[in-house]
């Protein structure tokens, strides 16, 4: 089924073409939901919620872009909420988690060595704490472009914006 043929069938509530919506895209969705959030639940939570959102939404997709386009924006926004609520929740951060208690539990239960698994965390922290400290639009350009792998007119479209404010922010 082409891409028109799968909107109208959207549209008009198909659940086979949900389903294969799905099937073209899950994928790459939770993958693009993870890199964002380097958190395996949380990007699955996300996931959800955007292919709730598009059933919810599909009424309003104009068709101006390409479906995978729209749907990249919403994972992308989607994903991009979930940090600012992370951000907002880290300041309410509890003494177990400063004392990383979690982590000498876990290893006490047989885990691996707290140091083994902080210095790995401490790495993906560092990580997200850099593109933590860029403007939205450029950590989401950076992400697309050099961890999701698309190229600068993908992004651009993803974007909602020229080529050359593509490359700019990356």
């Amino acid at each position: 089924m082409d891409e028109k043929e799968l909107i109208s069938k959207l549209k008009l509530g198909d659940k086979a073409a949900y389903n294969q919506l799905i099937r073209e895209h899950g994928d790459r969705v939770l993958n693009t939901c993870y890199k964002f959030l380097l958190n395996k639940e949380d990007a699955e939570d996300v996931y959800q919620e955007v292919f709730i959102e598009l059933f919810k939404s599909i009424n309003s997709f104009k068709g101006e872009a390409k479906l995978s386009t729209w749907i990249y924006r919403i994972a992308v926004t989607k994903s991009l909420d979930e940090i600012k609520k992370r951000n907002r929740k880290k300041r309410i951060t509890s003494v177990g988690k400063i004392l990383h208690i979690d982590d000498v539990m876990h290893w006490i239960g047989g885990g691996t060595m707290p140091d083994k698994s902080l210095k790995e965390k401490e790495k993906l922290q560092e990580m997200n704490d850099a593109l933590n400290t860029l403007p939205d639009n450029q950590r989401v350009a950076f992400t697309l472009s050099k961890i999701e792998g698309y190229s600068n007119p993908e992004i651009a479209e993803i974007m909602n914006t020229t080529v050359m404010a593509a490359e700019s922010l990356i």
